[in-house]
């Protein structure tokens, strides 16, 4: 699903990103609701960033990464921890292209998701290549999405990768 965003396009950096685990759903300019094999996930844009609610078998995990302003955790490059009774994965990486690549990449990037069943993304008006956008799937008993954060005035894309799944029990 592709949208535009109703509101404007602030110069925003990738570097004010951060990333949060377990913050309560904050206001989303657009949501898309997903049933992935009995996982609940709701995809939401928050303007230049994102947040993701997963519910499965009672359990439930949020993951932010916005610019949150007294957030102490800058987006890490990767972190693997427990939640409850699940592995958490989450990478990021920032990809910096020139202005014709920049261009190119977002229009790739748009049109990966604007037609996927489990795709969300939302462009600023103002800025043709401004946009969030995020992907999701289920893959061998795990819930993973994929993001991308445009901010083409520094020609920077924050592309993240998450995994959540259950625990594999542990082989000697």
């Amino acid at each position: 699903m592709l949208t535009t965003l109703k509101t404007s396009y602030t110069d925003t950096r990738a570097a004010d990103l951060a990333w949060a685990l377990g913050r309560d759903p904050l206001p989303a300019l657009a949501v898309l609701d997903l049933e992935l094999s009995g996982a609940k996930l709701q995809l939401r844009l928050l303007g230049a960033s994102h947040q993701v609610l997963l519910e499965e078998a009672e359990r439930s995990c949020s993951e932010t990464v916005a610019c949150m302003p007294g957030s102490s955790t800058p987006l890490p490059l990767g972190v693997s921890k427990r939640v409850g009774e699940w592995e958490y994965e989450f990478a990021a990486r920032v990809e910096t292209l020139t202005q014709g690549s920049f261009a190119g990449r977002a229009q790739e990037l748009l049109a990966l998701v604007a037609d996927h069943p489990h795709g969300l993304a939302g462009t600023f008006p103002g800025s043709p290549h401004a946009f969030t956008a995020m992907l999701a799937q289920r893959h061998e008993g795990q819930v993973r999405w994929r993001t991308w954060h445009a901010y083409p005035q520094e020609g920077q894309l924050v592309v993240t990768r998450t995994r959540i799944g259950a625990r594999m029990p542990a082989t000697l």
